[in-house]
């Protein structure tokens, strides 16, 4: 893990300005984030309880269950948000270096959209998904925008203590979970029935009474955030992303370093039961996220990608924030009694219902986007924030 990651964060320059155009391997990584984070929110929405059963471990993968169901939870668990995460530091540094040629005063001018985030990600939480992300962003974000404007030694200090102040705080919680004697938990009939049969009033009005038990992911790794967030920074001023032969290089290394360290060490914490949960979802998983971003970029660097896989994820990532929050939408409308029911009437079907709702959403969300971009140049959540940070 320290290899890859210092050999990425060292390679950057903090002179490096990148281009202004748009570099189209970012468009699919965000893509293919956004669908990935989905491989791991729709098994929530999929469980009796929902959001409430995931944060009493009903809702997580037994690693020696249906092979089909453990590897595809696998694949996604943490690594997609990781990925997303730091997709989200690479925007911001996008957005400093624009402000930058522009003149416009920073982190000054970035606020309002920061703000705006926040205001979209507390909505989303409310009316739609308790664990939702871009809250947790856009406070992350104000911090590293006012970092980006400090020296390159105060950043690279920032970035190093706050992974280490996290992988400790994981390493306790880890600790803590193998010296507990606690039994398993179960969820209650009452939360059962609420997702099941409640109301959609009901359910804002559960989350709302719940709100700090279900935040408290981006609390506890408010450490990754900001590592996250300032490893994306340098892997674009490092020219990770650039189709140039540097950017090239970078990309084979992550690939090798992330895949090559993270899936053994994420397998060996899957294997280890559920007390190594915290280890596996946000220490081996962002190593993973790594290596991901590495092979996709590989392969698209050897057209290996088809060509229209590449454009679906294109679309997606040019859409990514009415994606996020749609696949969300929809996965709520399908699952919840206020919908079809489906995490109910399917409940004894086994995971490939579950693996079938991915898939169809995710052609969905494709399709939409797709269609949407042929006529406008963004997303309908992207052309509100546009419109209403013009006021």
């Amino acid at each position: 893990m320290t290899n890859i990651l210092r050999a990425s964060v060292d390679a950057a320059s903090p002179h490096t300005s990148p281009s202004p155009a748009r570099l189209p391997l970012l468009d699919v990584l965000r893509g293919a984030a956004i669908l990935g984070t989905l491989m791991t929110n729709v098994w929530i929405f999929a469980t009796p309880g929902s959001e409430w059963a995931f944060l009493q471990g009903a809702a997580t993968a037994d690693p020696l269950g249906e092979p089909a169901e453990a590897l595809f939870r696998f694949l996604a668990d943490g690594k997609f948000l990781s990925l997303l995460t730091i997709l989200f530091g690479v925007g911001l540094a996008i957005q400093y270096d624009s402000a930058a040629r522009r003149g416009t005063p920073w982190p000054r001018g970035y606020r309002p959209r920061a703000l705006f985030l926040l205001t979209e990600g507390t909505l989303h939480f409310v009316l739609v998904f308790g664990f939702d992300v871009l809250m947790g962003y856009a406070v992350t974000a104000l911090l590293v925008a006012r970092l980006l404007t400090r020296s390159e030694r105060v950043r690279r200090a920032v970035l190093w203590t706050s992974v280490s102040l996290h992988v400790a705080l994981m390493s306790l919680i880890t600790l803590a979970l193998l010296a507990s004697d606690s039994e398993e938990s179960s969820v209650s009939a009452e939360t059962v029935d609420l997702y099941a049969h409640g109301s959609w009033l009901d359910q804002i009005a559960f989350r709302l009474e719940n709100a700090i038990s279900l935040r408290m992911e981006p609390v506890i790794s408010f450490g990754l955030l900001v590592f996250l967030f300032l490893l994306g920074v340098r892997l674009h001023r490092a020219g990770a992303f650039a189709a140039t032969e540097q950017g090239r290089r970078l990309r084979s290394r992550m690939a090798v370093w992330g895949l090559g360290l993270g899936i053994p060490f994420n397998a060996a914490l899957t294997l280890g039961g559920e007390e190594f949960f915290f280890l596996g979802r946000y220490v081996a998983a962002p190593v993973v996220a790594l290596g991901y971003i590495g092979l996709i970029g590989v392969v698209m660097d050897h057209g290996w990608l088809p060509t229209a896989l590449t454009r679906g994820l294109s679309a997606v990532g040019r859409t990514a924030l009415s994606c996020y929050v749609l696949q969300n939408l929809l996965c709520m409308l399908a699952c919840y009694g206020l919908g079809l029911g489906l995490a109910e009437r399917l409940a004894d079907e086994g995971p490939w219902w579950v693996m079938t709702l991915w898939a169809a959403v995710c052609a969905l969300l494709v399709t939409a986007s797709a269609l949407w971009l042929r006529r406008f140049s963004q997303g309908p959540l992207e052309s509100v924030q546009r419109w209403a940070l013009r006021r």
